[in-house]
């Protein structure tokens, strides 16, 4: 039956008959690899709706795992395509420049956490932006070493994989990794292992003394070329640090001489309320990775930092073919543009704070919503089937996101466990659609939960 909502409007089951047949060819056409999560195909998309193939209109909270900050098709980005495509599309920049790159260049730039000159280079993914920001730190320092972090995302090439802790789906199998990387634990407030009922701010320095702790098990800090940190882990669930963690950090690696690269690939442009999160701990790191949000689902990554470590590497040895594309760099420009001119820094912290409030009253009525958590709109539930143990909740988890598909609602799932549910919402989504889908997610929760 056919439901109708002020923006959800399903008109088939889900799959719909459009879709099926396209379902099919897909999986004869692509590899199991591929991992289909939504049963649907995507016709167009415009702010935070999408419509499938059949008709059906979704509310969209994936955002494109975090990709658009500022919305579907926004016009501004459009609009900066097409006079684009129209101009040229593509020259390979260290060949043949053009103003577009060196523009995003500087408006990127005057960004940087913590003030002070910077520079910035371009590349396609998240991943090739870590990648090189490997590279740079140790051509700069002369060091091999890098320390990543238990939970962390950092990517699915060598170097990026080999960083990234988080085993399933995306490492089972795939060594050998890259060498001289080491690991150290990242402070999880809801699952300190090691608070014995002490305050937090005893589990924080504990957590901390066990960082330094692995690192002198593993490595000398004079070998160690760069420590890469998330400001908010994103696909380790979510998981907001305590406010003391990257100062602490900061200083660990100036007193030992080390880099610090932040990685603000999802938390980069808004989503935690500040351009970067990094602001809100009031440092300045030596490179920072940007991608996802740059370029509104055009592929687009970068790296900045320091002027004097940025030019570590010599003439020729960062680069690609298709790097900081023409497109690429329009659409970054747009989307920069339309920060400017809509405020979306305000508008992530005014969703990040309705969604708290919501989520939080939610939890108060059902204790399958163990923990609610996040910085501006970077918000997350962690379901849990006992509130006591902690037990992680991954059937549920499925379930609930299953059923909201169903429903007309499309959210993602993070964290070891899979039972964490994140927004991802476009910035400028408006509040009454949110309360739309969020109606509907405690509809399911108390279904799911019992209750």
């Amino acid at each position: 039956m056919a439901t109708q909502t002020k923006y959800i409007d399903l008109k088939t089951a889900i799959p719909g008959p459009k879709s099926k047949p396209i379902l099919e060819r897909l999986e004869k056409a692509t590899p199991r690899a591929v991992g289909i999560y939504a049963p649907l195909i995507v016709d167009r998309a415009h702010g935070s709706l999408l419509t499938d193939v059949d008709g059906n209109t979704f509310i969209d909270l994936t955002g494109g795992v975090g990709v658009l900050n500022v919305g579907h098709t926004h016009d501004f980005v459009k609009k900066a395509l097409h006079e684009q495509v129209d101009r040229f599309l593509h020259t390979d920049f260290t060949n043949l420049p053009y103003e577009s790159y060196v523009r995003l260049a500087e408006r990127l730039n005057a960004k940087f956490p913590g003030g002070g000159p910077a520079t910035s280079i371009f590349f396609n993914s998240g991943a090739e932006a870590v990648e090189n920001a490997v590279k740079i730190a140790r051509s700069y320092t002369g060091r091999k070493g890098i320390l990543s972090f238990e939970r962390a995302f950092h990517g699915r090439t060598l170097m990026a994989m080999t960083l990234t802790s988080k085993v399933h789906p995306y490492k089972a199998g795939m060594g050998p990794y890259a060498p001289e990387v080491y690991r150290a634990p990242y402070p999880y407030p809801y699952r300190c292992e090691f608070s014995g009922g002490e305050p937090n701010h005893v589990c924080n320095e504990k957590c901390y003394a066990n960082i330094e702790k692995a690192l002198m098990l593993q490595i000398a800090p004079e070998d160690l070329a760069a420590v890469i940190v998330e400001p908010v882990q994103g696909e380790g669930g979510f998981v907001v640090p305590p406010q003391s963690f990257l100062p602490w950090l900061r200083k660990f690696t100036e007193k030992h001489d080390i880099l610090l690269i932040v990685d603000e690939v999802q938390t980069g442009f808004g989503r935690t309320g500040t351009f970067f999160a990094t602001e809100q701990a009031g440092i300045r790191p030596d490179l920072l990775t940007m991608a996802k949000s740059i370029a509104d689902g055009v592929p687009l990554s970068g790296v900045m930092g320091r002027p004097e470590v940025m030019n570590g590497p010599g003439d020729s040895q960062i680069g690609g073919t298709y790097v900081g594309n023409p497109l690429a760099t329009a659409a970054g420009n747009a989307v920069l543009d339309v920060f400017e001119q809509e405020n979306l820094l305000e508008q992530a912290k005014r969703q990040g704070e309705h969604l708290i409030s919501r989520l939080k009253a939610m939890q108060q009525k059902n204790p399958l919503i163990g923990d609610v958590r996040g910085l501006g709109a970077m918000v997350a539930i962690e379901l849990v089937r006992n509130p006591k143990t902690k037990e992680p909740a991954d059937e549920e988890t499925n379930r609930v996101l299953q059923t909201m598909i169903q429903r007309g609602v499309l959210m993602l799932k993070s964290g070891i466990y899979g039972n964490v549910i994140r927004f991802l919402a476009p910035l400028n989504t408006p509040l009454d659609m949110l309360d739309e889908a969020l109606d509907i997610l405690e509809r399911t929760l108390a279904e799911v939960g019992g209750r």
